[in-house]
């Protein structure tokens, strides 16, 4: 049946503290990898498209699209150019409401990915601002400074950038001469915004306004944590072993300013404005799950991305207290806990959790890394964990391809690898190419069906064909299977809503938990345990008999 875009919003529509958000399951497309429609072996908007009813029947109630915003790429599209339109690569602003408009028709929500912490050095401000004197406005829409030493040729602090090397670039000024130099967190193709500037502020309103008015859902926000600086600029030094965002550090003096809160503040009274509870979600990196939860307090972010759950090992302990911590945290702000497991920077939870060696975010793993995953063990676990979290309450988001099952690509040729990380470190740190492989959706077409032409803008392992949605699509075991299984149940059970009482009696190295009249056990230990009275719903993996092996999450209805 083909709902309307009426009938869709119709189904959706919420009251207030029951908003799509608190409870949606949201499917992350990296789009120059999800599919590409014209074959140059970069996916588009219109491979979006041409997926829709993929995602209908996977069952996922919105999707968030990376960056598709015109850019020079230097950074896979979060060095943006142009705010306001689609990037050739990708397709069109016509491309673009046409993907909305089929999504919508399907009862599918949009949420676009934001930018605001920095710009591409090719934004007509940062072009402008290069061509301006020091002091001028162009300059102050960025974070110019003068250097330090006798000539200004030192950078103005000691700050390293996510990236690698230094934060700090000199520009050459109008006249030839040495200049100032600008910040940029990330690349030095991506310079930081200063978020104390009136104009920034109101040019990032109304780019929300732009986006708004065409029907998006929402944004998720890039850097949410960053933008405002410490007064000063004081000199810093990060944990050489930390992640790579600050969200295992204090106190650092660009990450998780105050007044960072005011910005979204002014963000939420923009969405406020219109109909059909549009949302705001963070990615914030922070120290703390309490941290977290101040950026979606009533008046800012709608949700935060629980990089805390994510990071957790694969420990019983250790995820029962991360569970609960969650829930009280964000509950305690009327928010909902937001879970994640994957996504586009950091390691594939297929991969990740049976990684053997520390694997700091960021880094990712390639061919010489200590403690490479061994892929089965990787997958039971990754099926394990993913039925977990689709029980617990709050919204979860999923990355494309993990509902296939597909693990790091770890042995990508040194030559194919693109991030900015794999440069600017001079390959210390592989970086995030290996989850950004384009998907495999036929076993047998030109680029596991990615295209027609076989074109792949990163190479995809000859394992990729047994992993395809076509060789899973009528496999009952497969993982893409008990994706829509877990899926479907989660929505007619409405456990997003639900509440989660703690289970005792199965052993330390067991989650255990009730939702809405659903028993969820989650074996973690070395021992099968056994499987409780009542009808199995779901299984992340083949049960023995009455028990329920190490590895292997079930859901079994209560009689």
């Amino acid at each position: 049946m083909t709902f309307t875009q009426e009938d869709a919003r119709a189904d959706l529509a919420s009251a207030p503290g029951s908003e799509w958000w608190r409870t949606a399951v949201i499917y992350q497309i990296y789009p120059r990898s999800f599919a590409d429609a014209s074959g140059d072996g970069l996916g588009d908007l219109p491979g979006v498209t041409a997926h829709l009813d993929d995602l209908q029947t996977l069952g996922v109630d919105a999707i968030w699209l990376s960056p598709f915003q015109t850019s020079p790429q230097k950074d896979a599209g979060y060095d943006v150019a142009d705010y306001r339109d689609v990037d050739p690569i990708f397709g069109t602003l016509a491309d673009f409401d046409e993907m909305l408009s089929g999504a919508h028709e399907r009862g599918i929500r949009v949420i676009v990915d934001l930018v605001p912490n920095h710009s591409s050095d090719q934004h007509v401000w940062f072009q402008e601002a290069l061509k301006a004197a020091p002091g001028s406005p162009e300059r102050a829409r960025y974070i110019f400074r003068d250097g330090k030493g006798e000539n200004g040729e030192l950078p103005p602090n000691n700050w390293e950038s996510v990236f690698g090397g230094g934060m700090w670039k000199r520009v050459t000024e109008a006249d030839g001469s040495p200049g100032q130099w600008y910040l940029h967190i990330f690349d030095e193709s991506q310079p930081d915004f200063d978020w104390t500037n009136d104009e920034v502020r109101a040019e990032f309103r109304d780019i929300l306004r732009f986006w708004l008015d065409r029907g998006v859902d929402g944004f998720r926000v890039d850097v949410a944590h960053g933008l405002i600086k410490a007064e000063g600029l004081p000199d810093f030094t990060p944990d050489p072993e930390g992640g790579s965002m600050g969200g295992d550090a204090d106190e650092v003096p660009y990450w998780g300013r105050p007044g960072v809160h005011e910005v979204w503040r002014e963000w939420h009274e923009v969405l406020a404005a219109y109909d059909g509870d549009r949302a705001l979600c963070a990615e914030a990196w922070l120290p703390t799950v309490e941290q977290t939860a101040l950026w979606v307090r009533p008046d800012e972010m709608h949700q935060a991305f629980n990089f805390h759950y994510l990071e957790t090992k694969w420990d019983a302990a250790a995820l029962r207290a991360v569970i609960a911590e969650s829930l009280a945290e964000y509950g305690a702000v009327g928010a909902p806990s937001t879970w994640v497991l994957s996504n586009h920077d950091v390691v594939r939870h297929a991969s990740r959790l049976a990684l053997t060696a520390e694997n700091p975010q960021g880094a990712g793993i390639g061919p010489d890394s200590p403690g490479k995953p061994d892929p089965v063990k990787g997958l039971h676990r990754a099926r394990a964990a993913t039925a977990l979290m689709l029980a617990l309450p709050g919204s979860s988001y999923l990355y494309q391809g993990e509902e296939l099952g597909l693990p790091e690509v770890i042995d990508l040729p040194d030559d194919a690898r693109q991030d900015p990380t794999w440069f600017r470190t001079n390959g210390e740190r592989y970086g995030r190419d290996g989850c950004r492989v384009p998907i495999p959706w036929t076993a047998d077409g030109p680029a596991y069906g990615f295209n027609s032409t076989g074109a792949s803008w990163l190479p995809q392992p000859a394992e990729w064909a047994a992993l395809a949605h076509d060789v899973q699509v009528d496999d009952p075991a497969s993982t893409l299977m008990l994706y829509r299984v877990l899926l479907a149940e989660r929505r007619s059970r409405n456990l997003g809503a639900g509440e989660i009482e703690w289970l005792d009696g199965f052993g330390d190295d067991v989650v255990a938990l009730r939702n809405r009249g659903l028993v969820v056990i989650a074996n973690l230990g070395d021992d099968a345990v056994e499987l409780p009275e009542g009808d199995v719903v779901a299984a992340s993996g083949p049960l023995d008999g009455t028990r329920i092996p190490t590895d292997t999450t079930v859901w079994v209805a209560a009689v």
